[in-house]
């Protein structure tokens, strides 16, 4: 019997996702938050049900899968969504399906760190955004029940990639002096390390990032010779972007060492495919 694989959430990273382990051979099912957003998915390969966790899981109730892989989006509207989506959802997943290895799709920004150090799993992550604590109280459930946390950092890729985007339409700055640390992960290297995790049933936290954290100033001009253009001007911190006021370093030693290998090694690399659909 193929192994069974609940994805909540269908969306940027989820659908890929999902389509991934169908590929693979696994019994896949599909859940998003609405019966409007699983219509549009009607012609995919495996079932899609319209579904909204955050206030219990209907049908759902009481079945089993092997693996859940909790992949929603709080769709930037702060912290009431943060409480729903992340900490309500699970909770409700975890009391209404009988579950073998449940991943949640947590994220970098639970490391608090301002001096640009390296961080690991390890390292205190106590972050001080509502947000952040939400995804925090919502990891130690997951960790309660024997499941696996994967940290992302920030996920860029086809369709998306925020600092190119404002780079291109005009908006982008360079917070101060260019120094604070950002870390990445191209979306094709976030799926393969969701499915390394779940056909290898690791379980704890890791970090999924690619191997070469960068200043923004050093990543901005890279990019600017790339295409040819100026840098952009400079200006102070956004503190409201979720990352936007940490610095520090996040190591993806760990899931290395579990055997894991990204495909975009570094920003350098993850650019190529973008940078040449842009010119296409």
């Amino acid at each position: 019997m193929p192994k069974s694989i609940l994805v909540v959430g269908c969306g940027y990273l989820g659908l890929p996702l999902a389509r991934h382990f169908h590929a693979r051979g696994w019994e896949v099912h599909g859940l998003t938050g609405s019966e409007d957003s699983a219509a549009k998915l009607s012609s995919e390969p495996f079932p899609v049900l319209g579904l909204d966790v955050t206030s219990g899981l209907g049908i759902l109730q009481s079945r089993s899968f092997d693996v859940v892989a909790h992949c929603a989006s709080s769709g930037k509207l702060g912290a009431r969504a943060y409480e729903a989506i992340f900490l309500t959802g699970t909770r409700n997943l975890l009391s209404g399906l009988a579950i073998d290895h449940l991943i949640f799709v947590s994220s970098t920004s639970v490391y608090a760190q301002i001096d640009g150090s390296w961080v690991t799993e390890q390292s205190p992550a106590i972050p001080f955004r509502e947000t952040s604590q939400l995804l925090r109280a919502a990891e130690d459930l997951v960790l309660e029940r024997n499941g696996t946390v994967a940290r992302l950092a920030g996920i860029y890729g086809p369709d998306r990639c925020v600092p190119l985007r404002k780079l291109l339409d005009q908006t982008a700055t360079i917070e101060g002096q260019g120094e604070r640390i950002m870390n990445l992960i191209y979306r094709d290297d976030a799926i393969s390390a969701l499915v390394f995790m779940a056909e290898r049933t690791l379980r704890g936290v890791y970090n999924v990032t690619d191997n070469e954290p960068v200043p923004q100033r050093d990543w901005f001009q890279y990019v600017c010779a790339q295409l040819d253009r100026p840098l952009p001007p400079s200006g102070p911190r956004d503190t409201a972007r979720k990352r936007g006021w940490t610095s520090k370093r996040v190591s993806n030693e760990k899931l290395r060492l579990a055997g894991w290998t990204p495909q975009f090694q570094t920003f350098r690399e993850g650019l190529i495919p973008l940078l040449k659909h842009r010119s296409a």
